[in-house]
């Protein structure tokens, strides 16, 4: 009887458990798993995972019935919704505490990644049996503990302030400024349509934009009768206040504004460029981040108001000059009272940019050469310091950060003299000025002997027949004494296209191999390398020859060449081009025994004679009072060897040889089209103001903004 009693139990416990597991089965699971033997650990667990999965409506199946009467769920999915998306909630993990007390209170502590950083805080949570499952009893302290039912979780930011880019006395390059925000107040503008409709025409017509940016500005839903609507951002150049009318205006673009009713013109920041175009190839500019952009740099920091480097310094150094936001979530009262702080992120301004840049040398000489196409590069020679890079023409980076119109952006893709170019970035015939070069090479392999006659040969000159038509020309004959010296100072082609065969074209590839030709300059700015020919090799004898001029196929990067020339100064060593400030700068060997020490002492003191001796190419830069060296250069550039209609390309190489002078400078410039201007004359002619004025403090006078003739 009593084994039947148990039999008959037993049978109806298993039906029981048979229809609840049925019963769990039909009112379904949601993101939680209803056993009855779920553990109250595991519902808590099952409850956060929800939050991640943004799946609201599934956490307000778990609460129980008292808190689902106290709280509709349109009001819980909100204020959750709002809370934890706001807070950008990812990456949620519990580590739950041993039970104490009161086992339904589950324990634990909640670790998160937030926008503000991590967020690390203990709760708890009454979790309790409710007709075949677990529920929650919810209250506003079950998301943050803090947290009172009137309250808010706050989440505010504050602004990193982009790192500044300086020249070497700590003169801006690029950093913040004051710009001038021109806007409208649409309750000072035209009631009558059809007037205001024509203020707006004539306002986006001065600023160079659609009068529909204007009408789509003041239809946001903040705007107000008193409202200031910004529209567009100029670059201040004028003494305008905050007002409407009567002041007196520096700028007329500024005093046609302000006539039209409702416009006003206030101070506003940005970035901002001081010397404008003068060095707009060297520092470049940033924008607002585009799509591409956000998805180049996703989980950096990026969002749509971000602005990005986008050329130059800017670019180069982005990691360095951006910094962080800082965040902070909080709890504020009703009265908007902050309660308390949940996670802070502290804001990190960008770093500082101290560059070796001196921006009045800089400016002399864009000012110098801006009506031409050309570049300049302009180094300490003892410390590998870079003084100034000039690329002409160009273009003002603040054009780009205000907002360029299309017809500026047009006129400076479509002019022919190609302003966006960086000149001093790119490969160019040396000519000339690479005829040191030659002769250290020959030199300090003893392929060549300064004092070697080479033979007299007039101003044309073939190795034989089989040259066909092709001879080398020079445009001095300076007698029968055709020695290294002679050839340096009155730049014989002829001299240096013997030189070069007497060199080889096995050696002479592989000492410019030794100095840097073919490979990557060890310097922030890319450039493209220096190269000797078109192909692997040197493949005929007239490229050989034509090569020991600087001529054939040989192209070379401004600043490399400039780094060449620093082994004339320091003992056969190439000098690595530094663009930071150093606290005690030193030069940097980039290329050890570049050339012996013998063969650029030999050299050097021949480059004096180029600009020192009266019958010097280089003479015209002869100054009283310090003592330079360097090397004139004019580089044909045509597309067959017969060919007689191509341009030029002037260059003059020119330093100071004393390492105690006050101002120690090396600097290289380039310009195109001085074929029919004088050559390498013409370069001379331009440097010679600037070098007045850097190392002898003479006042330099801007040079006549007319076309070069």
């Amino acid at each position: 009887m009593t084994l039947q009693n148990n039999t008959k139990k037993k049978s109806r416990k298993k039906m029981g458990l048979a229809l609840g597991v049925a019963a769990a089965v039909g009112l379904g699971a949601g993101c939680w798993f209803l056993f009855l033997r779920q553990t109250p650990q595991d519902f808590v667990q099952a409850y956060m995972d929800c939050i991640e999965a943004r799946d609201y409506e599934k956490m307000y199946e778990m609460l129980d019935a008292d808190s689902q009467e106290r709280i509709d769920q349109e009001s819980f999915l909100t204020r959750n919704q709002n809370i934890y998306e706001g807070i950008e909630v990812e990456d949620l993990k519990l580590e739950f505490k041993k039970k104490d007390g009161d086992k339904k209170w589950i324990k634990y502590t909640a670790t998160m990644n937030t926008v503000a950083g991590e967020l690390t805080f203990d709760n708890q949570m009454y979790v309790h049996r409710e007709g075949l499952g677990l529920k929650l009893q919810w209250e506003d302290t079950s998301i943050f503990p803090e947290l009172h039912s009137t309250d808010k979780v706050q989440v505010s930011s504050s602004e990193f302030q982009r790192g500044g880019i300086y020249d070497r006395e700590g003169k801006t390059l690029a950093g913040q400024g004051i710009v001038s925000s021109v806007g409208l107040v649409p309750g000072k503008m035209s009631v009558d349509p059809t007037q205001r409709e024509e203020d707006i025409q004539k306002m986006a017509d001065l600023l160079e934009i659609s009068a529909e940016s204007i009408e789509n500005s003041l239809d946001a839903s903040w705007v107000k009768d008193d409202s200031f609507v910004p529209v567009k951002k100029i670059e201040k150049n004028h003494t305008v206040e905050n007002t409407l009318l009567g002041e007196n205006f520096d700028s007329e673009l500024v005093k046609q504004l302000v006539e039209i009713p409702g416009v006003m013109v206030t101070d506003a920041e940005d970035r901002v460029y001081p010397l404008g175009e003068v060095a707009s190839h060297l520092t470049g500019y940033v924008q607002s981040v585009t799509a591409e952009d956000l998805e180049e740099r996703k989980g950096k920091g990026y969002d749509a108001n971000s602005v990005l480097g986008k050329s130059g310094l800017e670019s180069l150094y982005e990691d360095e000059l951006r910094g962080t936001d800082g965040c902070k979530i909080s709890i504020v009262d009703q009265d908007g009272q902050e309660r308390t702080v949940l996670a802070k992120k502290e804001t990190e301004n960008g770093l500082d940019i101290i560059t070796t840049i001196d921006s009045e040398l800089q400016e002399m000489l864009y000012r110098q050469f801006e009506n031409d196409k050309s570049c300049s590069v302009a180094m300490n020679p003892f410390t590998g310091e870079i003084l100034a890079l000039v690329s002409t023409p160009s273009y003002d980076s603040n054009d780009f950060v205000l907002g360029m119109s299309q017809s500026v952006w047009d006129s400076l893709n479509e002019d022919e003299d190609q302003p966006m170019y960086n000149r001093f970035r790119q490969t160019w015939a040396p000519g000339s000025t690479f005829k040191p070069m030659t002769a250290a090479i020959g030199l300090s392999t003893g392929r060549l002997a300064a004092d070697e006659n080479l033979g007299y040969s007039g101003t044309s000159w073939q190795k034989d027949s089989s040259w066909g038509s092709y001879h080398v020309t020079t445009l001095h004959d300076y007698g029968e004494d055709v020695t290294l010296r002679n050839a340096l100072v009155y730049s014989d082609n002829i001299y240096f296209a013997k030189a070069a065969l007497k060199i080889g074209a096995d050696t002479l590839e592989e000492q410019l191999k030794k100095i840097g030709f073919g490979q990557e300059l060890p310097f922030p700015i890319s450039v493209t390398s220096s190269q000797y020919s078109n192909e692997e090799h040197i493949s005929t004898e007239v490229q050989l020859a034509d090569s020991g001029y600087g001529q054939g196929q040989m192209l070379v990067n401004p600043i490399h060449l400039a780094s060449i020339y620093t082994a004339f100064l320091n003992e056969g060593d190439m000098l690595k081009p530094k663009l930071l400030q150093e606290e005690n700068p030193q030069g940097e060997v980039w290329i050890s025994d570049a050339f012996t020490e013998e063969a650029v002492q030999t050299v050097a003191e021949d480059l004096k004679d180029v600009v020192n001796s009266p019958e010097g190419t280089g003479y015209g830069l002869h100054l009283e009072g310090v003592e330079l060296a360097g090397k004139t250069g004019t580089a044909e550039i045509k597309d067959t060897v017969e060919d007689t209609s191509g341009t030029e390309l002037g260059w003059m190489a020119v330093y100071t040889t004393d390492p105690d002078t006050e101002k120690p400078l090396l600097l290289l410039t380039m310009v195109q089209d001085v074929k029919e201007r004088g050559g390498s004359g013409y370069v001379v002619d331009n440097l010679r103001p600037v070098l007045e004025s850097y190392l002898l403090g003479q006042e330099y006078t801007k040079p006549s903004q007319d076309e070069p003739e």
